[in-house]
């Protein structure tokens, strides 16, 4: 699959429609997309975080809050890899920058949606980053 340009999304990403979509989708999505999105919504939060990676993350947000995008949401199963996609993608890009404080902020809002069970699947995202 190729990425789309998803800097063009950047005027979509809001704080509210980023904290309305994910308590909207968290189920259907998966633990996995859950948990990329909010490493990189509290990635943004940090001063440490350069101002180009800050553009990267809104537009990657951006990205998936709008309904608007290679695969729309609407779609069963599909509607969301483009999205995750995306956000493993810029995940990638600004690893250097996340403090292992935000990850461990991630995973404990994680646990608002998932259970154990659902949670033990984010294992592998972050051993691909090392």
């Amino acid at each position: 699959m190729e990425l789309p340009d998803f800097m063009n999304y950047s005027s979509k990403f809001s704080q509210k429609d980023f904290a309305d979509k994910i308590s909207r989708i968290a189920k259907r999505a998966g633990a996995k997309l859950v948990y990329a999105a909010l490493i990189l919504y509290y990635t943004l939060q940090s001063d440490k975080v350069s101002k180009k990676d800050k553009a990267i993350i809104i537009g990657a947000l951006g990205y998936m809050i709008s309904p608007l995008d290679v695969i729309p949401d609407a779609i069963p199963i599909a509607g969301l890899t483009d999205d995750l996609a995306v956000l493993l993608y810029v995940l990638k890009k600004v690893w250097t920058g996340i403090d292992p404080e935000i990850v461990e902020q991630a995973k404990n809002r994680l646990s608002k949606w998932f259970d154990e069970d659902e949670i033990s699947e984010i294992g592998d995202l972050l051993d691909d980053k090392d």
